[in-house]
């Protein structure tokens, strides 16, 4: 009976222990236990030669808190993400949500209008993203118009890549997915842009979706010709959000050609081409009924590029180009705090027991060919423009750079080779670096050296050791805590913006029934209308700081100045926008009162025309 057992169930898959009865999985414990002390060994995964972490290591609780690993990382990114929302929250960052914004609020209020372009002006481009702000309009109508409301979409679609890495691998690969979700959503810069209404990580969740989507419908499945429907329509979501989700399109292609090849998963494809052409059918007929152009989006990204030409390759840096599409990008990727997740995945190359029926390779393809478009491809189909390196731009490579990484970190936690290696290359980062991103690659980097040092020396309990439930646990720790320190230090600094106090004020001293001028500073001037949910009282209007000796008062007005010193003094706009200091724009205006004063804000009441 011992020779049967070991024999059927030597290469047995965590999940078909977790799925099992209670009663089942106790005798199998037993049984494998048994076998376990008749070899020497101690641990079930041992018994059993799996291929992967994805076993029990001992039976009981150990068992419980290995599968529940998942559940308390999903936890523990929900709650720091969501803290991080609100107590690192902004308000609006540049033109872009401010546009987005005002779109929203269009179709919350149906004044949104589609206009034909017959003189061919091509018109503001993201106005053709209408998932990005079509969500948002529903949200203005639910709850009203403000920042919070505003950015709330972001948040849920950065949330919904945690649940849907947790929905697809808590049960088949419990450390994957603890691990890929530490990854992605403590990641400084996913965290950054939940709290702006941007693009890229609401296509982040349609990139992840739709890979989701092709990859479970090409496993057995019995609604194959369901899931390529939604793997259709999740890539068209994706399209109607940014233009970059054709990252993946050399891996889709790929896919298909292998899977025609091989005569397999044909109903899924049929299914995903057909409802992929009426869509694309139907979209290029939309534009030539509005435009007479079924092309206008993409001539409208070729007229973009052709306006930016001064900062981006096509002129302002092609003495850039070459470093731009060899070298630049690696120091980029690490200098964003992602080396860890690219030594992680990398490491998933140079695994000794490749796993049968995982779906390592499946992300590992996905990140690495949409890593290779970012890095060399181009954003015009004219001309040679290799797309920008901001680190908003590479949202659609996180989801499987991120799950590959997982699936690297499962190798280590099972075996633990590779420690050295793994910490040497973190070390080498945080070295190189030598900023406050060196931080969290030198906690990893050291905690991986320790371990390979642990597991030489004899002194360390074996529950302690690789292939133990306390093992990954406390590699996960590790991972979360040192991913944890860039967020934890951006919430706990002043507000760079102070958007709330500014807007305290706006609501407490500057409504109707006042009337007059108020006087801002060049960025507030883009985007005061947001205050009032676009809808200004009548009666006020707003001008520069620099136009006080232009504005005459009517009999009954009075004149304000707003003064933000933290607008004024935030790096990102005093290097371009803004060329005054707070005591300068005081100058200007001699004749003041203070009326009311929040944080870094005050407003004061200027006398002019005097």
């Amino acid at each position: 009976m011992q020779r049967k057992f070991q024999r059927g169930h030597r290469r047995m898959h965590f999940s078909s222990l977790v799925d099992t009865d209670t009663h089942e999985l106790i005798f199998a414990c037993k049984v494998a236990k048994r076998l376990a002390a008749q070899k020497g060994e101690k641990t079930i995964a041992a018994c059993f030669q799996l291929p992967i972490l994805d076993s029990l290591p001992t039976c009981g609780v150990h068992s419980s808190v290995f599968r529940r690993l998942p559940d308390l990382a999903l936890l523990l990114v929900v709650a720091l993400t969501v803290a991080f929302f609100f107590l690192a929250h902004e308000g609006l960052y540049d033109l872009d949500d401010y546009l987005y914004a005002g779109y929203a609020h269009q179709l919350a209020s149906g004044t949104f209008h589609v206009r034909s372009d017959p003189l061919g002006l091509l018109h503001d481009p993201l106005k053709e993203r209408p998932l990005i702000f079509a969500p948002v309009a529903l949200l203005y109508q639910l709850f009203g118009t403000d920042i919070i409301t505003t950015t709330l979409w972001p948040l849920a679609c950065t949330l919904g890549c945690a649940v849907v890495i947790w929905a697809l691998y808590r049960r088949r690969e419990p450390v994957v997915a603890a691990g890929a979700m530490l990854l992605l959503n403590l990641h400084y810069f996913t965290l950054d842009l939940t709290r702006y209404l941007y693009p890229d990580n609401i296509l982040m969740f349609w990139c992840l979706c739709s890979a989701a989507a092709l990859l479970t419908g090409r496993r057995p499945t019995q609604a194959p010709r369901l899931w390529g429907v939604g793997f259709a329509l999740l890539n068209f979501a994706a399209f109607l959000s940014k233009e970059t989700i054709v990252y993946y399109l050399p891996f889709y292609l790929g896919l298909l050609v292998f899977d025609l090849w091989k005569r397999q998963h044909r109903q899924f494809w049929v299914a995903a081409l057909g409802t992929g052409i009426l869509l694309i059918t139907l979209y290029l007929s939309y534009y030539q009924i509005f435009t007479n152009d079924a092309f206008y989006r993409v001539h409208l990204i070729e007229h973009t590029n052709a306006y930016l030409k001064e900062g981006n390759f096509l002129q302002g840096h092609q003495d850039k180009l070459l470093a731009r599409v060899t070298y630049l990008p690696v120091l980029f990727f690490v200098g964003i705090g992602l080396g860890a997740a690219l030594v992680l995945a990398v490491s998933v190359v140079f695994n000794r027991e490749p796993v049968p029926d995982s779906d390592a390779s499946f992300w590992m393809a996905l990140g690495f060919s949409t890593l290779a478009f970012f890095w060399l491809g181009s954003t015009s189909l004219s001309q040679y423009n290799p797309i920008t390196l901001l680190p908003r731009m590479t949202t659609p490579v996180l989801p499987p750079l991120c799950l590959a990484a997982g699936f690297g970190l499962r190798n280590f936690v099972r075996t633990g080779r590779g420690g050295w290696l793994l910490g040497a290359s973190l070390l080498a980062c945080a070295a190189w670096l030598h900023n406050s991103v060196s931080v969290v690659y030198a906690g990893l980097g050291f905690y991986f050296v320790a371990t390979a040092l642990g597991n030489q020396l004899s002194s360390v309990p074996r529950r302690l050791r690789p292939g133990t439930t306390a093992f990954a646990t406390l590699t996960l720790l590790a991972l979360a805590g040192c991913l944890a320190i860039r967020p934890l230090y951006f919430m706990g600094k002043p507000s760079i913006s102070s958007h709330f106090d500014q807007n305290q004020i706006f609501r407490k001293h500057l409504q109707a029934p006042a009337q007059g001028v108020v006087f801002v500073d060049d960025y507030l001037i883009s985007n005061y209308d947001f205050y009032y949910g676009f809808q200004v009282p009548q009666g006020l209007s707003f001008r520069r700081y620099w136009a006080r000796d232009s504005v005459r008062l009517a009999p009954g007005q009075r004149a304000w100045l707003l003064l933000n010193r933290s607008t004024l003094t935030n790096d990102e706009l005093t290097r371009k926008l803004i060329r005054y200091s707070a005591d300068s724009v005081l100058r200007w205006f001699p004749q003041r009162r203070p009326v009311a004063e929040t944080g870094k804000v005050t407003l004061y009441e200027v006398f002019i025309n005097k």
